[in-house]
């Protein structure tokens, strides 16, 4: 599933070509994906200009003149793709500018867009409650604390309650937990306080250097040019069970199940 620096490297790849132009044609061909697309949505996009692009959490947003947002979500294979040789099967919507063609693209169809007043975004159901930016600075050590006290539940699992922190998803909590030394399965309310002022910029270091990189290119996800993003060549524990740790000569990933979903890390290390 595309994570935050993959939306981001998502949002980045569109700016470049869609800031500051006027739409002048929409066409939903397929409405089959998770969400019904809103109603009326072509009408009310045509002729307006893209004031701007921005993300929130694992949400892209296309901000236009006309007051209005375009939040998209690439749910587990969605991707933007700009001018095309030829339609896709799995082409969704089209966006066009006078210079250029945008097709989002989802054959797995869990991804949706919605059509937001851009001065009620922050209390859009999907945003109201959400936690801090992980890139942001109101996501602080003293902000986790507060957040873990007296919870029983795994580090790992509130890591990715976007209720705490907005965003994270399962490939870096994994790589950050790894960086800050901490073992995923320990209670988050007995994480000291000097572990959770490590795990702040561990969590900022490994979305930087993935949007850095073009994200990580996991089946399906490329950025909008097609280009493949390359940071699982710098996975220190994701994917990784049964290999040497790179940090501890005596260390060999595990994987455990947390929540339902895969978790690694190196046991010797990480306490």
């Amino acid at each position: 599933m595309p994570e935050l620096p993959e939306v981001e490297t998502t949002v980045r790849g569109l700016a470049r070509f869609l800031e500051g132009e006027r739409i002048v044609r929409v066409a939903v061909n397929r409405p089959d994906m998770r969400r019904p697309f809103p109603p009326q949505l072509a009408q009310m996009l045509t002729g307006a200009r893209v004031t701007g692009l921005s993300r929130r959490a694992k949400f892209g947003l296309i901000h236009t003149d006309r007051g209005q947002t375009l939040v998209f979500h690439l749910g587990m294979s969605g991707r933007w793709r700009i001018d095309p040789d030829t339609p896709g099967k799995h082409d969704h919507l089209v966006i066009e500018t006078a210079d250029h063609r945008f097709a989002l693209n989802d054959a797995r169809r869990f991804g949706w867009v919605d059509l937001v007043d851009t001065d009620s975004l922050p209390a859009w159901p999907s945003f109201a409650a959400m936690g801090p930016e992980p890139l942001g600075e109101a996501l602080t050590a003293g902000h986790l604390h507060a957040a873990f006290a007296g919870r029983r539940q795994a580090i790992k699992l509130l890591l990715l309650d976007q209720r705490i922190v907005a965003g994270l998803g399962n490939i870096y909590v994994c790589e950050a937990l790894f960086r800050a030394r901490i073992n995923p399965r320990k209670a988050a309310g007995r994480v000291s306080k000097p572990a959770l002022a490590r795990l702040v910029p561990a969590i900022r270091e490994v979305l930087e250097q993935s949007i850095a990189d073009g994200g990580s290119s996991l089946r399906d996800y490329a950025a909008p040019d097609g280009e493949l993003g390359y940071f699982a060549r710098s996975f220190d524990v994701y994917g990784r069970e049964g290999q040497p740790c790179r940090r501890d000569d005596d260390g060999i990933v595990r994987r455990v199940v947390q929540g339902g979903r895969s978790t690694w890390f190196c046991p010797c290390c990480q306490k």
